[in-house]
């Protein structure tokens, strides 16, 4: 027997088909939130900072700030400092206070639930915009040390040779470029200027 589709039985139809157009839409444009929200950043969050305005270094938490780009996070050894800021690799291997190669690395993008977070998980997204001569300051055991970025250069994924030791002091910076870790990575080496004075926050040759 041949059913008639009722008036009513078509809107509610239309309106299931509405409901999800809107659901999917909506998801789209929070999907759409979370890959831009390293982006708009600096507008909104990751301000350049004021060295002289940084709180007195603590012993207890050793941190890399990165005053153009807005960049003040905790560093310490291990993956898991990756998720809360960036990863000291091989401590062994170098420290602002022993020189040697100090080489720290965080996430370029990570995507998460909430524009927040995924700004958070993304310390070192806009990283690309250092450039040769930029300050990068190192809170390390309580004290304040200040970096020049000497170097900028790409690496593929299996050029490991940037954390090689060195007998030469240097900071050796690096991240994940956009396309992920199988697009290779960005490397800064900086150059040790000294302590920083916090009364006036310059360098001491």
């Amino acid at each position: 027997m041949l059913k008639i589709k009722t008036r009513k039985q078509y809107m509610r139809g239309s309106r299931l088909i509405g409901l999800i157009a809107v659901l999917l839409m909506g998801s789209g444009v929070y999907l759409l939130s979370l890959v831009a929200a390293p982006t708009v950043a600096p507008l909104i969050a990751m301000k350049p900072i004021d060295v002289k305005a940084l709180p007195t270094p603590q012993k207890s938490e050793n941190r890399v700030i990165i005053p153009k780009i807005g960049v003040n996070i905790a560093f310490a050894p291990g993956e898991a400092a990756l998720d809360r800021g960036a990863q000291w690799r091989y401590p062994e291997r170098g420290n602002p206070k022993k020189g040697g190669n100090f080489i720290i690395a965080a996430h370029r993008f990570s995507i998460q639930p909430t524009p927040q977070s995924t700004i958070e998980k993304s310390p070192f997204y806009n990283i690309d915009k250092l450039a040769v001569s930029d300050k990068i300051v190192i809170d390390y055991d309580g004290t304040r040390y200040g970096y020049e970025v000497e170097k900028v250069f790409d690496v593929k994924p299996n050029q490991i040779e940037i954390e090689a030791p060195s007998k030469e002091s240097k900071l050796t910076l690096y991240s994940c470029e956009l396309g992920g870790a199988d697009a290779g990575r960005i490397v800064y080496v900086a150059k040790p200027l000294g302590l920083i004075a916090l009364e006036s926050s310059q360098p001491k040759q």
